[in-house]
């Protein structure tokens, strides 16, 4: 499934893509705010417009270099922590292109494959067992380290605990719920390349940075109990992919920053989870009268996805003049969605939704 080669990652994913209809992003919106689970439905994804297009490749050119000493920073920190049989578990779909960078850091420093898996994990709903069996089937004696983009509440992190706790309580294992990601502006994990709030380019185009695979699906109309997790491929739009040129493009810099990755690692002190980011969530909460706070997206390539895929209220940005924020100044003007300034907080920025009726 998707459009990287097995040798990258192997999707742990039921193929739903010819039997489960698509919903627009009004509908969705309106459904989720009903009640409907998220993961029931399945998104339309369109052509990427050429303003998303472009800004891909200017933020890919402007932030390849910090994409790939956070890739090596964190890919030395997994190999230190779980050891040269480590197996990479990233969490589809965000995580599946980081995972890929990890693994292809990890073949270039040590010339060791490991095994790069991408499951499915939901809000909500816990990860896919019947993917963890299979792992825990095939590499019963190697080291697991699950994988995924960034922070944003931390909510994927709380998710993966309880998910962990589960597996290891019902199987017998004893793996680690520890989430390597490469940015950490929530200050939710323990393994970060960076916990500054940039952009990362995978942010932006939804599938066609993404092996061309759709969000995870959890549906009891099309997912049976001893399936995996489905997804679609979406095979109109292979004309469009950018998936490896996201790879291919941050790979080729490795050679570059292998010392500036040993600098970083150098500079980096211990430091344990603050969940800073959650507080300031609360209090924007609190402070826009916010009842579901699920509707407040909070780091750059949340907002970013609040702008391309929901219902945006209004963008709040901790400074009007962070250069890293022009694509964001963008995608509101295109959507005609007001920005306003809020220093009090540990993220560059934050996407509010807006609520479609009274109560959310």
């Amino acid at each position: 499934m998707g459009s990287y080669s097995q040798k990258d990652v192997v999707f742990l994913l039921k193929d739903i893509s010819d039997v489960m209809p698509e919903s627009s992003t009004q509908d969705r919106e309106e459904a989720v705010q009903s009640g409907t689970h998220y993961s029931e439905m399945l998104p339309i994804e369109y052509k990427p417009s050429e303003e998303y297009i472009k800004l891909f490749h200017l933020s890919l050119a402007q932030y390849k270099e910090r994409l790939a000493i956070a890739t090596g920073v964190v890919a030395e920190q997994i190999i230190k922590e779980r050891g040269k049989d480590a197996v990479l578990v990233s969490l589809a779909r965000a995580g599946t292109p980081i995972g890929i960078l990890i693994k292809r850091y990890i073949l270039f420093k040590y010339g060791i494959d490991v095994p790069h898996y991408s499951v499915s994990i939901i809000r909500g709903r816990g990860i896919d067992e019947n993917a963890m069996k299979y792992i825990f089937e095939n590499h019963p004696s190697e080291s697991i380290q699950f994988v995924d983009g960034w922070t944003g509440k931390g909510a994927i992190k709380k998710e993966l605990n309880e998910a962990v706790a589960h597996l290891n309580k019902t199987y017998g294992t004893n793996i680690s719920d520890t989430m390597a990601v490469l940015a950490d502006p929530g200050y939710c994990v323990t393994i970060y390349g960076t916990r500054g709030d940039f952009l990362i380019p995978s942010a932006c185009l939804n599938s066609t940075v993404s092996g061309l695979v759709s969000r995870t699906v959890l549906n009891s109309e099309f997912i049976n109990p001893a399936d995996y997790h489905g997804a679609k491929y979406y095979r109109e739009l292979e004309s469009e992919d950018l998936s490896l040129h996201f790879i291919e493009t941050i790979a080729d810099q490795f050679t570059l920053v292998k010392e500036e990755v040993e600098r970083h690692l150098e500079a980096m002190t211990a430091s344990e989870p603050t969940w800073q980011g959650l507080a300031d969530i609360k209090k924007i909460q609190d402070d826009f009268g916010i009842e579901n706070i699920n509707l407040i997206k909070p780091g750059v390539g949340e907002t970013t996805r609040v702008l391309l895929r929901r219902v945006p209220w209004r963008i709040l940005v901790k400074s009007l003049d962070n250069a890293d924020l022009e694509h964001i100044r963008l995608l509101a003007e295109e959507r005609n969605v007001p920005i306003e300034e809020y220093p009090d907080m540990s993220y560059s920025c934050c996407g509010l939704i807006k609520p479609l009726k009274e109560g959310n």
